[in-house]
């Protein structure tokens, strides 16, 4: 696992974890059927408590993001109910998401984060221009 997880987050560490692992689905890093590691394995692969992977896969599996199959181990769940016009919609917004929280936690505004976001789409379309 080459997630990273930061004491100066101010999001528990179970939630890192969970946003990792979504953004490894929403990207196709991990498809449905994906077979995820242990508990333990990820806990000591990631140097935190078993209760705090625990925890994650919990609420991941509460949402319908995994599902636990006893015996045989926890996976990423097949979500039928992803139709393939909205994945990459969803896809986005995790990511915005998860960039929106990053900015409010360096203390920009949102009139900052805004700038920052449409500079990056220029560069991007630029990039592909060239």
């Amino acid at each position: 696992m080459n997630f990273i997880l930061s004491q100066t987050d101010r999001r528990p560490m179970y939630v890192q974890i969970m946003d990792h692992m979504r953004q490894k689905i929403s990207v196709g890093d991990w498809m449905a059927g994906h077979q995820l590691p242990s508990i333990r394995e990820l806990a000591v692969s990631l140097r935190v408590s078993v209760i705090t992977v625990k925890r994650a896969y919990l609420e991941l599996e509460r949402e319908g993001v995994i599902e636990v199959q006893h015996g045989k181990g926890t996976f990423v769940a097949d979500r039928q109910d992803d139709t393939p016009e909205a994945s990459p919609i969803k896809a986005l917004e995790r990511h915005l998401d998860e960039a929106a929280t990053s900015a409010k936690h360096l203390g920009l505004a949102e009139d900052t984060f805004l700038h920052e976001a449409k500079r990056a789409w220029t560069r991007q379309k630029e990039e592909t221009e060239t």
